[in-house]
């Protein structure tokens, strides 16, 4: 029985563009308590690649994380299937604002530790004792409330593309780095002042809120689906929009654009873009924000070194890349005042 990928990204993709079907992105979470991982693993990658579904699928002891796209025509059986997991019925799906059949070409099922790479011990938080829900009108309302503190969940390089007005914006890389930034910079007001927090679809915020509630803080709210959620609503429910920007994501669409403004600056020429892009040379491949210019200009990479290399002939990058360690900044992500052209 197959329970891994045989196609490569291009012979996935040839079949989705003969299919000519229209893929839908969507994303869901769930913590719960999953006894066998593997078991788990195996039945939903039969199943998913049954029914034609790709993406990204993290499991672990505490629950899934999922990022997926799944052909329009499948969606109800999808629905069906996910609801006929005891502990997955009723589950939230994400729905994308734009969709692109491009968005996963593989179906990836991991099993990790945790679903949520935090850094805590088990004792550090109670799952079941977590942050306020609260959907868009409730959020904007508490955003504007003089009491409140924002902050945003995500890392760096996804706040600098796209945020809420006046939140706090962590100068992280990581999930883990954050939780204890931010329950040192704000101790002296968890009693007294509303924290509100959000990120992409409500994952780390379910799990940052249960910290800082096991931390002493009283008042603690969570953007219920995170700003996926946030921007249907908006749309649907003609509420106003206090995001500004481009909400990141994590396939191959890299962003959904939530309002017009930009915000961020291309990171080689400082002009206006937020546009991610990874580095073309396969021994670098850093995520940084690149302008159409810089991209003709730098043939797709992040400096004249990574250029000359991958202008060399593949068999030469391989021998190039032979016996070496990964360059440091192998899926590392660029910072405007660090990433040059050197």
């Amino acid at each position: 029985m197959q329970l891994y990928n045989k196609l490569s990204k291009k012979e996935r993709l040839d079949l989705i563009n003969k299919a000519g079907e229209k893929r839908l992105t969507l994303s869901f979470y769930k913590y719960s308590k999953i006894k066998n991982t593997f078991i788990f693993r195996n039945f939903l990658f039969v199943h998913f690649e049954r029914l034609n579904v790709l993406g990204r699928i993290y499991i672990a002891s505490e629950g899934i994380n999922a990022q997926l796209s799944v052909p329009g025509s499948k969606l109800i059986e999808f629905k069906n299937l996910i609801d006929s997991i005891s502990f997955l019925n009723g589950v939230r799906l994400n729905i994308a604002i734009k969709h692109s059949n491009e968005a996963f070409l593989k179906l990836k099922i991991k099993i990790k530790e945790k679903i949520v790479a935090d850094g805590l011990n088990l004792n550090d938080y109670d799952l079941d004792v977590h942050g306020k829900h609260v959907n868009a009108k409730e959020f904007n309302e508490l955003l504007e409330d003089k009491n409140t503190i924002t902050i945003d969940m995500r890392n760096h390089y996804e706040s600098e593309v796209g945020h809420f007005k006046g939140a706090n914006l962590p100068d992280v890389d990581t999930f883990r780095e954050s939780l204890p930034l931010i329950k040192n910079k704000y101790e002296s007001y968890k009693k007294n002042r509303k924290i509100l927090m959000y990120c992409t679809g409500g994952i780390r915020c379910e799990k940052a809120s249960a910290y800082l509630l096991n931390n002493g803080f009283k008042n603690v709210y969570q953007l219920n689906g995170g700003i996926i959620e946030y921007a249907r609503q908006v749309k649907e429910n003609k509420i106003e929009n206090k995001f500004i920007g481009k909400n990141f994501v994590f396939d191959n669409r890299l962003g959904e654009r939530i309002s017009n403004d930009i915000i961020s600056n291309c990171h080689q020429c400082g002009e206006k873009c937020d546009e991610h892009t990874n580095c073309n040379n396969e021994a670098c491949h850093l995520l940084f924000i690149q302008c159409e210019n810089c991209k003709k200009k730098y043939d797709g990479c992040c400096s004249k070194k990574c250029n000359e290399i991958y202008s060399m002939p593949i068999e030469k990058q391989r021998e190039f890349r032979q016996g070496k360690k990964n360059s440091n900044k192998i899926f590392k992500k660029g910072r405007f005042k660090k990433t040059t052209i050197n």
